[in-house]
């Protein structure tokens, strides 16, 4: 009998999960007794081996997939491959997400594309590959990485606010028709975590988003691995739907 709260014998997919939020899942889920495919660009695998040299015990319950999350040819196949290595797939965290900030005056056609294409195309192609699957187990975890922008708007962000507020309402939709499944589908919204993609912005933009958070500082990876490790268990079964906020007070 799986002991209650554990992960053990379970499977799923977290896509960019080598590094940053995604590397802090993927270790947290692994941690727990979960075997977790990596979801990644060619670049990502040297980048899942050093999150793995970094696990105690639970190395060998990461794995690595090549797939282009934006090409829904690539989600297919290697979610296939997750199933034929493993048997199934119980929970999905889609956090792969990319940025191109500019003003809208000054974005081009190019960079609004790319990151529609990443960040809320890929989290449609990935749901759909992983689902027929989910369906035939009646069992299934999906949770999408937001954004608090998807909540608030920011500003030169209007490609990476308006795929964070998509995914949020994707999210909802998808809950809406596999609830009675039993396969549950929520959002986490984080706020400015400590990431590289936090440490690229400029420090004044930085200590801007410290300024007006209430916490009076950044989060940190784990903070919101945490809240994805809770919607994951089997405990989580009558939340669906829902957008859980981890921003520090910064968006009520």
């Amino acid at each position: 009998m799986k002991e209650q709260g554990s992960l053990q014998g379970r499977v799923g997919i977290v896509t960019g999960g080598a590094r940053g939020i995604g590397g802090a899942i993927s270790r947290m889920l692994a941690d727990d007794g979960a075997e977790v495919a990596v979801f990644g660009l060619p670049a990502d695998r040297d980048r899942t081996e050093t999150l793995r040299a970094r696990l105690n015990g639970s190395a060998s319950r990461v794995h690595f997939y090549e797939a282009n999350v934006g090409e829904y040819e690539a989600c297919r196949r290697a979610v296939a491959q997750v199933v034929a290595d493993h048997g199934r797939i119980d929970f999905l965290v889609n956090n792969a997400g990319i940025t191109a900030d500019h003003t809208v005056r000054k974005m081009t056609v190019e960079e609004w594309q790319a990151v529609l294409q990443v960040n809320l195309t890929g989290p449609f192609f990935m749901i759909k590959a992983v689902l027929e699957t989910m369906v035939e187990q009646k069992y299934g975890r999906i949770v999408n990485i937001s954004s608090v922008v998807g909540e608030s708007g920011n500003f030169g962000q209007a490609n990476y606010a308006a795929a964070k507020a998509g995914l949020i309402g994707l999210t909802k939709t998808v809950a809406l028709e596999m609830a009675r499944n039993s396969i549950t589908v929520n959002a986490v919204a984080p706020g400015f975590i400590e990431t590289e993609m936090t440490k690229a912005m400029p420090t004044a933009a930085i200590e801007s988003a410290i300024a007006q958070t209430p916490k009076q500082r950044l989060g940190q990876p784990e903070e919101v691995a945490h809240v994805v490790r809770f919607l994951i268990d089997d405990r989580a079964g009558y939340i669906t739907g829902a957008v859980y906020n981890v921003n520090g007070g910064w968006y009520m």
